[in-house]
């Protein structure tokens, strides 16, 4: 690997923690720069996780410094989150993703339509939706099926987070961004705890990717809680076309 190439990596890892932070999706950026550098696939995913769980949780404690965090979802669900991405991660084998990624664009784009047609959606906190029922099926949502997703595959992955406390808890977007850093910290960690042991974690180019996503993600973090939820919600449209564009792409015009 050049130096070209590791600035440029160094440069995604940055960005991408500045995204992650804001509204989750950061590998869509770090991921193909990965590849265009020449780290195989699954080397890839691995190393991807291993430079994005450090920026997701520094995120994580910015945000929990400066606001309300609902622990009692984020707990709970960020320790499913770190059984059922590792189960995901270690059945990413027996599932073909090109199956996935279809779906996974006719989601986004849903969410895409919703967030444009309804502008008021995630901008002021709506707590008459947080029922027990809501809370649970929040839980399984995010702990299970999310993570579950973020270890098969993983694009979108904070996007899926934030669009489930808003919508299902009647979060505002800052405060669901902030709960969803915590869960996707468990589903980087489960994730990354079943590729490390399968050994295709790079582990010298991530952890230098790891602290530029730091520094990202710290950048992100801080300019969400000063911007409110009017930034993230057009950074969340701006990052939702740009998975749809990546997952077309690797669907329709990759070889």
């Amino acid at each position: 690997m050049h130096a070209g190439q590791i600035v440029l990596l160094l440069l995604a890892a940055v960005a991408a923690g500045w995204v992650d932070a804001v509204v989750g999706g950061g590998g869509v950026l770090q991921l193909p720069v990965l590849l265009l550098a020449g780290v195989p696939p699954v080397q890839a995913l691995a190393t991807n996780k291993s430079a994005a769980i450090f920026g997701t949780a520094s995120a994580a404690v910015t945000y929990a410094r400066r606001t309300k965090l609902d622990r009692a979802v984020a707990v709970p669900a960020g320790a499913l989150a770190v059984a059922f991405a590792g189960l995901g991660a270690a059945s990413a084998a027996l599932l073909d993703a090109a199956v996935l990624k279809p779906l996974v664009m006719v989601v986004l784009l849903g969410v895409a339509a919703f967030v444009t047609l309804r502008p008021a959606f995630g901008r002021l906190p709506q707590p008459h939706l947080r029922t027990r029922g809501r809370v649970v099926a929040a839980l399984v949502v995010s702990g299970v099926a999310i993570a579950y997703y973020d270890g098969i595959l993983g694009p979108g992955t904070g996007t899926f987070l934030l669009i489930a406390f808003t919508s299902v808890l009647g979060m505002d977007f800052v405060h669901a961004s902030a709960t969803a850093k915590v869960i996707n910290t468990g589903t980087n960690l489960g994730a990354l705890a079943v590729f490390a042991a399968q050994g295709h974690v790079l582990w010298a180019v991530g952890l230098a990717m790891a602290a530029c996503n730091i520094a990202g993600a710290q950048i992100g973090a801080r300019m969400a809680l000063s911007r409110g939820s009017g930034f993230v919600r057009v950074v969340l449209l701006c990052v939702v076309a740009a998975l749809v564009a990546k997952l077309a792409y690797d669907q329709f015009l990759a070889t």
